[in-house]
């Protein structure tokens, strides 16, 4: 075993809960690790929803950034599988999960790309929300035994490889992209809009 994979396993052993961990620490763990991230989704859909067309832009190249993220992270998992702590039977699991590669972990990198791209495109008080609920789902992560720590930086240090992949092409043509997005979602919720209950 090398020394750095010998550090990410020490570290994840300090982090780890055991089966002395108060049983409500582990539930508020697993509730953290399992149910935050679906506050992503909600949160792009209101900054969509009451944003102008900056704003909503920079939603579509948090998604692009994220979806990129996510398929170098498949590549990753399909070249280098590392397995998961309960694979290897190191420290002790409280969360199901499919036992295939850990690193890096999706959930950091949906995290990770989407605060970095709104920090960046000015929506700062959405991109340290997120940043925020990201550190904590990476905590719980680890804490009920379904991912090491390297996981969780191996997703930031992809997020921003992802980002700057996006930024170039995002110059090129992503102010097209958001225009004929919001032609569409002008076209398809006209009822809605026209009426007052959403904004164009």
């Amino acid at each position: 075993m090398n020394t750095l994979e010998a550090f990410n396993q020490a570290l994840f052993l300090m982090i780890n809960a055991t089966t002395s961990t108060a049983a409500w620490q582990i539930e508020v763990a697993r509730l953290l690790a399992d149910y935050v991230i679906y506050l992503v989704p909600l949160m792009l859909v209101a900054i969509w929803l009451a944003g102008d067309e900056h704003q909503r832009g920079t939603a579509v190249r948090a998604c692009c950034v994220t979806l990129l993220a996510l398929g170098v992270n498949q590549l990753i998992g399909l070249a280098w599988q590392h397995p998961r702590p309960d694979v290897i039977g190191l420290g002790h699991t409280f969360l199901q999960h499919a036992s295939d590669s850990s690193f890096p972990s999706d959930h950091g990198t949906v995290f990770a790309s989407i605060a970095l791209t709104l920090w960046s495109g000015g929506l700062r008080r959405y991109g340290m929300l997120t940043l925020l609920s990201g550190a904590a789902v990476a905590w719980a992560r680890v804490f009920v035994g379904v991912h090491f720590p390297f996981d969780m930086v191996g997703a930031v240090a992809i997020a921003c490889l992802a980002f700057l992949l996006v930024a170039p092409l995002w110059r090129l043509g992503g102010a097209m992209v958001t225009r004929g997005l919001i032609v569409l979602y002008r076209t398809l919720f006209a009822w809605p809009i026209n009426r007052g209950w959403l904004s164009s």
